[in-house]
């Protein structure tokens, strides 16, 4: 299983923008074969900032995500909302 962790920081008015976009794609991105898990999370330190937390049943199931149509559409509207680049990483329990 691979973990992957997206942070992202949001201009402060577009933060709504976000939310519907993550709404209107979550169930897509969940139901994508090899997605597990899919969850929105703020940092309570820094409130313009999302993460999210996603569980994928191996490195090729994520890539075969990130080059679908779905990702490229739904990061083409969300990048243009971003105050700072984002940061991803990617992670296996142990």
């Amino acid at each position: 299983m691979l973990i992957r962790i997206v942070r992202m920081t949001f201009r402060p008015d577009e933060l709504d923008a976000f939310k519907a976009i993550f709404d209107g794609s979550r169930a897509k991105i969940r139901a994508f074969p090899g997605c597990q898990h899919l969850e929105l999370l703020r940092d309570l330190d820094h409130p313009d900032v999302r993460l999210t937390l996603s569980h994928w049943e191996s490195a090729e199931a994520l890539e075969t995500y990130r080059q679908s149509e779905l990702f490229r559409s739904t990061w083409a509207i969300t990048k243009v909302l971003f105050a700072d680049k984002p940061v991803a990483f990617s992670t296996e329990p142990l």
